[in-house]
């Protein structure tokens, strides 16, 4: 009766760790499923992410250059006409993240910031110098800094940027979505993310 009484427990004590064991596995094939669905939901909004605008400036340029002192003066001017496509781009194969299975985390470390790039188109009208200060290659280069800083001072003050950072929250909050129906947690910036509106703020 000993005998069968001690066979009785080693078994139900195998069962019991084998049940555990197989609980273990079973639990961790769970956890390497999610993380390596989220792995992949991060591959497929691994892109580039471009918003597009055209932006119109007209400039009124003018040099002057005194000649033996400032009795004679040589002036120059033009009129510069620029037409010019911008666009900004999140390159979203750049984002840094951290998998934490065990705590069923994952944390957006870094988030890329956006590519503005001008592609602008200058006419010149009305161009006039005199003899002895002609247009150079100095003048030019003048031209196009002083542009390109007034079209970085439009795009900064349209919609352009907000549309941009729109696409952005709403490429990250499928990420979003995965976790929360996975039951994982976003974090970003130390803070867990609860919804689109808050990843927005963490943007700005």
């Amino acid at each position: 009766m000993k005998r069968i009484l001690v066979g009785a427990v080693i078994a139900l004590a195998s069962v019991l760790i084998y049940r555990s064991c197989a609980d273990d596995r079973e639990q961790k094939s769970i956890l390497e499923e999610s993380s390596m669905l989220i792995q992949q939901e991060l591959k497929n909004v691994s892109k580039l992410v471009v918003t597009e605008g055209h932006f119109a400036e007209v400039y009124n340029y003018k040099d002057s250059k005194d000649l033996f002192g400032p009795l004679i003066t040589a002036h120059k001017k033009a009129l510069v006409v620029v037409n010019a496509d911008v666009t900004i781009a999140y390159d979203l194969s750049q984002i840094n993240y951290d998998v934490d299975e065990e705590n069923k985390m994952l944390t957006i470390t870094q988030i890329p910031e956006p590519e503005i790039k001008i592609s602008p188109d200058f006419e010149y009208y009305d161009v006039t110098a005199d003899y002895l200060n002609q247009f150079n290659a100095n003048d030019y280069n003048a031209i196009k800094r002083n542009v390109n800083a007034s079209l970085m001072k439009k795009i900064e003050a349209s919609s352009l940027r907000s549309n941009a950072e729109n696409r952005l929250v709403s490429e990250l909050s499928r990420i979003l979505v995965l976790t929360n129906t996975m039951g994982w947690t976003l974090v970003y910036n130390n803070t867990p993310v609860e919804n689109s509106e808050q990843l927005k703020t963490f943007l700005d």
